[in-house]
């Protein structure tokens, strides 16, 4: 099976990736924030993220830039423009989220193939939750969180966080994630990127498990998951810090929430106008010289 050069952006073009999944993915954030949670006993099933957008991006376009740029868009509109940052405790949702977009983006290597999409949006939100998982248990038996559903037996802990890790892959996981993105990724494959002034991934490209799964990104994947796990355990002690929580929709009202919203809606048609009109100014150029 032969390996061929990897899928290449100009420098200008990650930048407007990046800011394209962080206005995109940080409107619907906001927009999730309005949508009601129904309560089943102990199970809560929500709409946690609408993550087929940022897993759209990350298949079709860069996944690195693609995935920090909608981790990073989650905390400027759906947190910090809200009043809702939780400081250090930011940085493990920051490292699990991106880390798991990232895997599934780089694990298609064809867009049009629907196992692959299906097999890498589901590795990459079970990185994303499964870290969580382990961060939330971990807090309760290390002591620094308190959270015991049977009282006295703290290892109950690991049955509400496995049935809310199976809630979170098999209901937003599957419908606001895996489903989206089946329908989208082939349908904008190879029509979306002449739009934005780019030209689509290599569907004919293949490479072996071992150019993907490599030993540097399993050595970063850990560091990573080390570094959210000890971040997120600092932010429940009096070590945490840069908590901001001014809470702005009780201090204006929740149409307050509309505010970000249009930030971020202006922010992504002034994104897109700028990649069209590079687009043509290059087709143009092209043109001429012809």
């Amino acid at each position: 099976m032969s390996i061929q050069r990897p899928y290449q952006l100009t420098q200008s073009q990650k930048m407007m990736v990046f800011v394209l999944s962080m206005s995109l993915y940080g409107l619907s954030n906001m927009f999730t924030e309005l949508i009601p949670s129904l309560q089943l006993g102990f199970i809560e099933l929500s709409v946690e993220y609408f993550a087929f957008i940022p897993l759209t991006l990350c298949i079709l376009f860069h996944p690195f830039y693609a995935a920090i740029g909608a981790s990073l868009g989650e905390i400027i509109f759906g947190e910090l423009m809200l009043g809702q940052f939780g400081g250090i405790g930011e940085v493990e949702k920051f490292i699990t989220f991106s880390l798991g977009m990232y895997i599934a983006g780089i694990l298609v290597r064809n867009p049009l193939n629907r196992r692959q999409v299906t097999f890498a949006v589901m590795a990459g939100l079970l990185v994303h939750h499964l870290l969580g998982t382990i961060v939330d248990i971990g807090k309760v038996w290390v002591g620094v969180d308190e959270f015991e559903a049977v009282s006295g037996l703290a290892e109950s802990i690991v049955i509400i966080e496995g049935v809310s890790l199976l809630n979170d892959l098999l209901f937003s996981g599957i419908l606001f994630a895996l489903l989206p993105t089946l329908y989208l990724v082939p349908r904008l494959y190879g029509k979306i990127e002449p739009l934005l002034g780019m030209k689509p991934r290599n569907k004919n490209m293949t490479y072996t498990i071992g150019a993907i799964v490599t030993p540097k990104l399993v050595v970063v994947s850990v560091i990573l998951a080390v570094t959210a796990i000890i971040a997120e355990f600092l932010s429940e002690t009096e070590w945490a810090f840069g908590e901001w929580e001014p809470d702005f929709l009780a201090t204006f009202g929740n149409w307050f929430i509309w505010v970000p919203i249009a930030l971020s809606i202006f922010v992504t048609f002034f994104v897109v106008a700028i990649m069209r009109s590079k687009s043509k100014r290059n087709t143009k150029e092209l043109e001429n010289l012809g």
